[in-house]
């Protein structure tokens, strides 16, 4: 019951705040390039204002976890930065800029938050790394990592991993992924297997890649087949006849059904072939590859973990500038059917970060981690669902009406979540 009143609240509350700060909002002075209807002003204009009244991320703890490290030298963190941990192997500061960069924009939305920073790499550290934030007391968690060839539920270690977080009141805010042009999702059944191979499409067996020499990608299948046997396999193509370079292997460290490639190949044109039992099975196959595009692409389901967690706040990226949600922001949805995508945010407006430029789901998911952190100063009650709630009521649809597979929600309108958290409180 008490849970009842506090949505009734939240819900009022966001009514009321549209009220105060929409034309506010639309009288911003909007970025170069379409759309001009206010809609980019509202989701990336607005944070002086909010801190202005006082709204800082005083008092709200945020755990960034990412697999290449963090400066902890950095003028930008220094002031914030309260611990910071390896977990696994590599060193905390090696190739750091991708971490450092996410930790920089929520310090940067979030200027008086406690930031608490875990390098991870692999599953194993994952889970380290998410229990040790929960014995720091964290408030938030922005997980700015993708885990490949996990199932498209939210289930394995690593959803259940995530999920025990949200469990402990941790807000757990985590990438769609960039897979959108790299992922083809199908069914291993009789109108798409012939003689053990699959067809992508029009009787297509092979799918052609494109990117660089250092190739990986990774096939998987739902658990519910998971005594069956499916392979991946790498073809150069151009030459006379296709030359097979490299065939997929099980990967032994996770619970999941799965196999990859991870080849460094020579210059040329290459394609995938998928093949497994000689009969259809009826098995729901995923191939996607964080390096290359492919030909054949389903944008759909192509969300990856933890984004597909049922209590994570799940961020795609938005270009601000186009009015769109980019090409390769991944698409949901989820293998079990939910949504996916639960709201968009801009990924480009802190692109100087690095020297490649901080672009991508990662950058859109740091962006939200922010804006939770102050809406957890405007409201420290705020539970992890009423949180992602205020995000998605108060987010500006975009694309086609309502929520979708792309946009979720809509794109993240900083102004009116953190008002509306400010005018719930009490």
């Amino acid at each position: 019951m008490a849970d009842t009143r506090r949505v009734a609240l939240l819900v009022a509350a966001v009514v009321a705040v549209f009220t105060v700060v929409i034309a506010v909002v639309a009288t911003s002075t909007p970025p170069a390039g379409p759309p001009s209807d206010g809609t980019a002003v509202a989701a990336t204009g607005g944070f002086e204002r909010i801190h202005d009244r006082g709204l800082t991320g005083s008092n709200v703890s945020v755990g960034v976890v990412d697999v290449t490290g963090f400066n902890t030298g950095s003028t930008a963190l220094s002031d914030q930065l309260r611990a910071a941990r390896a977990f696994g192997t590599g060193s905390l500061d090696a190739g750091s800029t991708h971490g450092t960069a996410a930790a920089t924009v929520v310090a940067r939305i979030a200027p008086d938050s406690e930031l608490y920073l875990a390098s991870v790499g692999g599953i194993g550290d994952y889970e380290r790394a998410v229990e040790w934030l929960r014995q720091q007391d964290v408030d938030v968690v922005v997980t700015t990592v993708s885990f490949y060839g996990r199932p498209g539920d939210g289930g394995g270690t690593v959803g259940r991993v995530t999920a025990e977080a949200v469990e402990d009141d941790m807000v757990v805010v985590a990438p769609s992924g960039n897979l959108a042009t790299s992922h083809w999702r199908g069914t291993y059944d009789a109108s798409s297997v012939e003689n053990g191979t699959l067809q992508f499409a029009d009787g297509a067996t092979r799918t052609a890649i494109d990117g660089p020499t250092d190739v990986t990608v990774w096939l998987s299948w739902d658990s519910a087949h998971a005594d069956e046997d499916y392979t991946v396999e790498l073809y150069r193509t151009d030459g006379a006849r296709p030359r097979l370079v490299a065939r997929s292997q099980p990967y032994p460290a996770d619970d999941t059904p799965n196999e990859r490639i991870v080849a460094d190949v020579s210059p040329g044109r290459y394609a995938l072939v998928v093949a497994g039992p000689d009969e259809p099975t009826n098995a729901t196959v995923r191939l996607l590859s964080p390096t290359h595009e492919f030909e054949h692409v389903s944008e759909s389901g192509s969300v990856v973990a933890p984004g597909t967690g049922s209590d994570v706040l799940t961020v795609g990226a938005y270009n601000n500038r186009t009015g769109e949600v980019e090409p390769f922001s991944s698409r949901g949805p989820t293998l079990d059917g939910r949504t996916g995508v639960d709201v968009v945010a801009p990924n480009r407006r802190y692109a100087t970060l690095t020297e490649n430029g901080f672009v991508g789901s990662s950058a859109a998911t740091s962006y939200v981690g922010g804006l939770v952190a102050l809406l957890l100063d405007a409201d420290p009650s705020l539970s992890p669902s009423h949180a992602e709630l205020l995000v998605e009521l108060t987010a500006t649809d975009i694309g086609r009406p309502g929520v979708d597979y792309a946009s979720g929600h809509g794109v993240v309108a900083p102004v009116n979540a953190v008002g509306a958290a400010a005018n719930g409180t009490g």
